[in-house]
């Protein structure tokens, strides 16, 4: 039996190639804030990509799953 992989049925349901910062809590329902990302990159532990525009700050979906993938191996 495969094993159900929840990250990338949230990549799948995404309707664009990137999470703008602050809709990271709508991609993860709820599981992240904004501000835990923005601390995060601050950190430079955040996504190992990401894109900065119009004074707004997006990761492309792939990224940020991996990132969201690896946050998860860990607890």
């Amino acid at each position: 039996m495969q094993k159900h992989d929840v990250f990338q049925e949230m990549a799948d349901r995404w309707p664009s190639a990137v999470v703008a910062r602050r809709e990271v809590g709508t991609f993860t329902g709820g599981l992240i804030k904004p501000k835990y990302l923005a601390n995060q990159d601050s950190l430079k532990l955040g996504p190992s990509e990401r894109i900065e525009a119009f004074g707004r700050v997006a990761y492309p979906v792939s990224s940020f799953v991996d990132w969201l993938r690896n946050r998860a191996n860990r607890a």
